[in-house]
């Protein structure tokens, strides 16, 4: 592994100011730009201890061959900067926001004599104003047919419309009023200009301005006599309300803003974006990137923005940066992020974080979109059966395995501060979950996670091996060839008494723990130990990069593209998954123990009936024995054990009988504990 050491700037070379810096591999290829407030305390970070840093951020600095760095005056600078430098070099360690070429706009191509209106995709021209982006390009065809009645703007290619002029003669559009038709000059340039403009204003969410204006035309003409226009400018009016239902209000003030959510794990985020013009949402946009760095959702928001209305603000005259950006939260540097922003808009732009209202709960369903996207994008690699193959290709070269790991077996812990402590068992075949049989263990005893994960493996192959012996192999035999005879039987896990498959009886081909060296090192005691030698066991850390194996010094780095990555980076999340929902389940059943729980004779359907009864704890604490015996099923004494249960709450003063007031004798006490099958404190809660 490359040595960062060999590069680093001499102690004391580098400025404490803020600016922009670019690591270098050995070709001279930037790989990495970044800005910071302290360019000698970023950069002194990236030279500390290599094992320390963040798997991609240490192969970024092992790759890299030198590092150079610019010193500017502000943070608004630094950010102005950094975006060029990545527009510039694209550099490879950079998350990039690219323009996803599936999302089709409606461009107005204002640079033009005659501009048209039409769909557009790809990266951003000058002199070309746009709306969007939309789901799908017939979205935009059908938006463009409900307008083009009240705006006849323009919508042929260059050679139609010459082609038009030289014959004298408009296509079908201008002969059913749908286009002005400038091209043989039943419109003046001028004219045509204003029809595009008024047709912007509408698209931007001037709606009120020129729906009023229609209505005054409509009106006019109808107090001049002039039905005929009066009825065609009524549908046009009906063909802007139709226009305009396609698009959902969500602000009723007319609000310009881009509302920005995200959706993480530890390699990927996914972005999604809803622009919002005039108060209406007029399209949605996303991307999944990789995280080629350790960051914060505010490091997301601040890429994010740099490059997103860095390249918007390239377009026509800034038409893309609204007056608000509604993120998940600030970054760091929001203050120079605004003002950055400002400056490309050439006006005031609000970069915050809705707290309230219609606002917040916009950004709330962004957020569910995003999470949803995500969601998307894993399942669709997953699903991918040729993925899937490649994926178990490349872990049995990787790891150099026999044979492909078909079944692969997973193990998480999960505890809090060492109470509640859980583990889980998934199984993935043919690189799909088989969740029938995952299983789910309380650790009994051990402190720390190399002693649970050495007994959750124990007990595994511990039920293995029995559940062999039951089936007639030898205890002492090996057996992997007592499963290999079993299956040549058609026996293979069948349990001889019941006919039923057992719990444990196929081994798996890979063994996966959640952790580095120490917890491999645990699990592969517990396989020699128990006699094991055929399954194949590594150990996953928690960024998912580092493959350890039994024995190996180093770990083993699979490709950030590679699907056997991705295949045991699902397995791992899954394990992780299913072994907090059964801590978090244990964990709720012990906070919210029944005062009722460990009375003798008193089951779930009978504490159940007493709650439904008196409603509330509290309420039953303060019934007598006459009114508890009320309740369908409780007898006279149920009533009394429950009495005397609830009387151990209050030590120190004597057992007294609730109903009648008397001070219990012991021979009562005694009786009523052998009722209750456990102790009976020596107080009570005193007469009502």
């Amino acid at each position: 592994m490359p040595d960062p050491s060999t590069y680093r700037p001499a102690p004391g070379t580098i400025p404490v100011g803020p600016g922009v810096y670019r690591f270098l591999d050995a070709r001279a290829r930037v790989i990495y730009v970044g800005k910071a407030k302290s360019l000698r305390q970023r950069l002194n970070s990236y030279f500390a201890d290599v094992s320390a840093l963040h798997p991609r951020t240490r192969q970024m600095v092992t790759t890299a061959a030198s590092v150079e760095w610019t010193v500017v005056r502000t943070e608004v600078e630094a950010l102005q900067l950094e975006y060029t430098w990545i527009k510039e070099y694209d550099p490879r360690f950079n998350v990039r926001y690219r323009d996803d070429k599936s999302y089709p706009f409606l461009a107005v191509t204002l640079y033009e004599e005659y501009p048209r209106l039409q769909v557009m995709r790809g990266a951003k021209r000058k002199g070309v104003r746009y709306f969007g982006p939309y789901s799908h390009a017939w979205a935009i065809r059908e938006t463009l047919d409900l307008l083009l009645r009240v705006f006849p703007a323009r919508t042929c290619s260059a050679g139609v419309f010459k082609r038009a002029g030289q014959i004298g003669r408009p296509c079908l559009l201008g002969y059913i009023g749908k286009c002005s038709a400038p091209c043989v000059g039943r419109v003046s340039a001028e004219a045509h200009r204003q029809i595009v403009n008024d047709f912007c204003d509408f698209m931007a969410g001037k709606t009120d301005l020129m729906m009023k204006r229609l209505e005054r035309k409509m009106a006019e003409a109808s107090q001049g006599l002039e039905f005929e226009l009066a009825a065609r400018l009524r549908d046009d009016l009906e063909a802007l309300r139709r226009a305009m239902e396609k698009q959902a209000v969500v602000f009723g003030d007319g609000t310009d803003a881009d509302v920005v959510a995200f959706a993480e794990d530890d390699l990927e985020a996914a972005v999604q974006v809803f622009h919002v013009r005039g108060g209406r949402v007029r399209g949605q946009r996303g991307w999944v990137v990789d995280k080629l760095d350790e960051m914060t959702m505010g490091d997301l928001v601040e890429q994010f923005v740099t490059q997103f209305y860095g390249a918007e603000s390239e377009g026509a005259a800034s038409s893309g940066i609204p007056r608000e950006v509604l993120v998940p939260v600030l970054p760091d540097d929001a203050e120079a992020l605004g003002e950055w922003l400002c400056e490309r808009r050439g006006s005031r732009v609000h970069l915050r974080v809705p707290q309230r209202g219609d606002k917040r709960a916009l950004q709330q369903t962004v957020a569910r979109n995003a999470a949803q996207a995500l969601s998307q994008h894993k399942l669709k690699r997953a699903s991918d059966l040729t993925a899937r193959s490649l994926a178990l290709g490349e872990l049995q070269d990787a790891l150099g395995l026999d044979v492909a790991p078909l079944r692969i077996e997973s193990f998480d812990i999960s505890h809090v501060q060492g109470t509640n402590v859980v583990a889980s068992m998934v199984v993935f075949e043919d690189g799909l979950a088989r969740k029938s049989e995952y299983r789910r263990f309380a650790m009994r005893e051990g402190t720390g996670d190399t002693d649970w994960i050495a007994e959750v493996v124990r007990r595994r192959f511990a039920r293995y091996l029995d559940e062999q012996v039951a089936e007639g192999a030898d205890a002492d035999s090996d057996p992997a060839a007592e499963v290999a005879e079993a299956t040549e039987q058609g026996r293979p896990g069948i349990d001889s008494a019941t006919g039923r498959a057992r719990k444990f009886a196929y081994p798996p081909n890979l063994l996966v723990v959640d952790g580095g060296a120490p917890q491999v090192a645990a699990a592969q005691a517990v396989l020699d130990d128990l006699g094991i030698d055929d399954v194949a066991l590594v150990g996953l850390a928690k960024r998912l990069e580092e493959v350890w194996r039994p024995g190996e010094a180093y770990p083993t780095i699979l490709p950030r593209a590679s699907e056997g990555l991705y295949l045991l980076q699902r397995v791992r999340d899954e394990a992780h998954r299913f072994a907090i929902t059964f801590h978090r389940e244990k964990r709720s059943k012990a906070m919210t123990v029944s005062a009722l729980d460990g009375i003798a004779g008193l089951g779930e359907t009978r504490r159940k009936a007493l709650l439904a009864y008196f409603g509330s704890v509290r309420k039953l604490r303060a019934a007598d024995v006459d009114e508890l015996v009320q309740v369908r099923g409780i007898g006279a004494s149920t009533a009394e054990a429950i009495v005397a249960a609830f009387a151990k709450e209050s030590p120190g003063a004597p057992a007294v009988n609730v109903t009648t007031g008397e001070i219990l004798d012991d021979n009562t006490v005694e009786r009523v504990r052998a009722a209750s099958g456990e102790d009976v404190a020596d107080a009570a809660e005193g007469s009502t």
